[in-house]
């Protein structure tokens, strides 16, 4: 039996000062269409998870943002049917930019606790916990 390629893709819960997180709407055309998400995307080679989130956050919010604001919280290592993905969380609480959706279908600020209530991929899911725990 084979193992599954890992794909690394770096995640960020932006955080507001009212303690909301940013959830981003997944589009049609991609995998999980019209589900929630922590804004983010895969690591290029050559890249570190860092660099990677503040270009993803770039082009998927308009938002910038340095490496000194981005604190690791947890991880998740997820098996999909064609490749397992390994995807830190980091929290940002400081960018420059009004986030706006450049991806995605749409983009909501959402309480901790309420989360849940926002249909999300599998393996975005286990990242509510710590979260809510850290806000």
């Amino acid at each position: 039996m084979s193992t599954p390629p890992i794909l690394l893709v770096v995640a960020c819960a932006l955080v507001d000062t009212d303690r909301r997180v940013l959830i981003a709407q997944r589009p049609e055309g991609k995998a999980f269409p019209g589900l929630w998400e922590f804004p983010g995307g895969k690591v290029e080679q050559g890249e570190t998870p860092e660099a990677a989130l503040i270009r993803e956050l770039d082009e998927e919010l308009g938002v910038a943002t340095k490496t000194a604001c981005l604190a690791p919280l947890t991880f998740v290592s997820h098996t999909y049917e064609s490749f397992h993905l390994l995807m830190p969380l980091y929290v940002c609480r400081k960018w420059t930019g009004l986030p706006r959706p450049r991806e995605h279908m749409g983009l909501k600020w959402v309480r901790p606790q309420q989360l849940r209530d926002y249909p999300m991929p599998p393996a975005d899911e286990p990242l509510i916990a710590p979260l809510c725990d850290l806000l």
